[in-house]
C-alpha cells in the first residue's frame, strides 16, 4: 500500500523550504555626501568630534547602512562609526559602568584609525562617592571613592596599555556628591589632587593624554578645585547638565587654566532639568533628529572649540543624543558652525 501524502506547504506555512536569513557578521557605514566631506576636510585637525557611546539602531542612514541591533552594534559598530568623517572621537561610556580590561581596550584600539581618539570615562568605583543598586539608588559609602591606585590600575593603566595613542582624554566624571563630601569639600578637593597626580604618570606611556575633571556639584567649581587641576596638569570638563551653572557660569574656570585643550560633553538638554534622562529618551527616541536644538548652547560650544583650536591645543567634544536629539546631527550642525568661526578667524 502506497503511503500517503498530504499537499505541497503553501508559501508562508509553518514548515517553509527556506531558512530565516543569518544576522549580519559586520556592520556597514552609511554614505556620506560630498557636503559631509567638504565640511571635515575644513575642520581643524585639532578638533575631535564625536558621540555619546554608538549602539543606537536609530542612527541607520545617519551613521549605519541599515538597522541593527543595538547588541550588533555595541559589539561591531565602531569601525563603521570611524568612518563616518566627522566623527573623530566617542565616548567610551561603558567604561563607567565597568572597568575594561587591557585586552578590551586594545580591541578597541585595534577597530580605529590611528587617527581616531576615545574619550574613556573612568569607572563610577572610583568616581561615585556611592555603591549604587538599582535604579541608582545610593546603598552604602563606596570605598574605593577617590582611590588613587584603584583610579590607575582599574582604569589609567589598562586604557593606556590597549588604546596607546588613540587614548585621547580620560575624564573623571564624579557622581553626585554625598553630604559629607560637600561639607568637607576642601578635604575632597585634596583627595582629588592625589588621585589626579597618581594617574598623570599615564603620559609616560600616552604623553598627548589629555586628564580631565567633570562634576555634578556647584560646590566643586572654586579657587581650590582649579589649583587642584592645575597643578596635576589636568583639565576641567565643560558638562553642560542642568545641576550646573550655564556655561558663562563655567568658563571662567576655563580662562584660569588657559593655556590648556578643552574638553565637552554636552550631555542633556537643559529643559528636561537635572533628573530628565529617561524623559529625554522618551522624547528623542530614536534618535535619528533634533528635536529640541539648542543653537545657543551650540554657538558657545564652537567659540570655544574654534578659539583652543585657533591656539594650537586640542578639542574634545562628545554630544548626547539627549542634548538635542540625535547625536550625529548634533556633531554635524557644530561642525558647521567651528568651521564658520574659523573661517571669521
Amino acid at each position: 500500500m502506497a503511503a500517503e501524502t498530504g499537499p505541497a506547504p503553501a508559501s508562508g506555512s509553518l514548515f517553509p523550504d527556506t531558512e530565516p536569513a543569518p544576522p549580519p557578521e559586520t556592520v556597514g557605514a552609511a554614505h556620506q555626501d560630498e557636503t559631509t566631506h567638504a565640511l571635515a576636510a575644513r575642520l581643524p585637525a585639532s578638533v575631535r568630534l564625536g558621540t555619546s557611546s554608538w549602539n543606537f539602531p536609530g542612527w541607520q542612514g545617519l551613521v549605519w547602512d541599515a538597522r541593527y541591533t543595538d547588541k550588533m552594534l555595541s559589539q561591531k559598530g565602531i569601525s563603521a562609526y570611524a568612518r563616518h568623517p566627522l566623527f573623530r572621537a566617542v565616548s567610551l561610556d561603558r567604561a563607567f559602568y565597568q572597568p575594561l580590561t587591557t585586552d578590551q581596550y586594545r580591541a578597541y584600539a585595534e577597530a580605529v584609525p590611528a587617527d581616531f581618539r576615545y574619550v574613556v570615562k573612568a569607572p563610577a568605583q572610583v568616581t561615585d562617592s556611592l555603591i549604587r543598586g538599582t535604579g541608582g539608588k545610593g546603598r552604602a559609602i563606596n570605598p574605593d571613592f577617590l582611590s588613587p591606585d584603584k583610579a590607575s590600575s582599574l582604569c589609567a593603566e589598562p586604557a593606556a596599555a590597549g588604546l596607546g595613542t588613540r587614548l585621547g582624554a580620560l575624564v573623571f566624571q564624579f557622581s553626585p556628591l554625598v553630604r559629607d563630601a560637600i561639607a568637607r569639600i576642601d578635604a575632597t578637593i585634596d583627595r582629588l589632587h592625589a588621585l589626579l597626580t597618581a594617574v598623570a604618570r599615564v603620559r609616560e606611556h600616552v604623553p598627548d593624554a589629555v586628564l580631565a575633571v567633570e562634576v555634578r556639584d556647584r560646590e566643586w567649581l572654586g579657587p581650590r578645585f582649579i589649583a587642584a587641576l592645575a597643578d596635576a596638569g589636568a583639565t576641567y570638563c565643560l558638562g553642560l547638565h542642568p545641576r550646573l551653572p550655564p556655561i558663562d557660569e563655567q568658563l571662567p574656570i576655563l580662562r584660569r587654566l588657559w593655556p590648556g585643550p578643552f574638553v565637552c560633553r554636552w550631555n542633556l538638554n537643559i529643559k528636561h532639568g537635572v533628573h530628565g534622562y529617561e524623559q529625554a529618551r522618551a522624547d528623542y527616541a530614536p534618535f535619528d533628529r533634533l528635536v529640541d536644538a539648542d543653537p545657543a548652547t551650540r554657538e558657545q560650544i564652537a567659540r570655544v572649540a574654534a578659539g583652543t583650536a585657533q591656539a594650537g591645543q586640542p578639542v574634545f567634544v562628545t554630544i548626547n543624543n539627549k542634548a538635542e536629539g540625535s547625536a550625529p546631527r548634533s556633531v554635524h550642525a557644530l561642525a558647521e558652525r567651528v568651521v564658520a568661526r574659523q573661517a571669521r578667524g
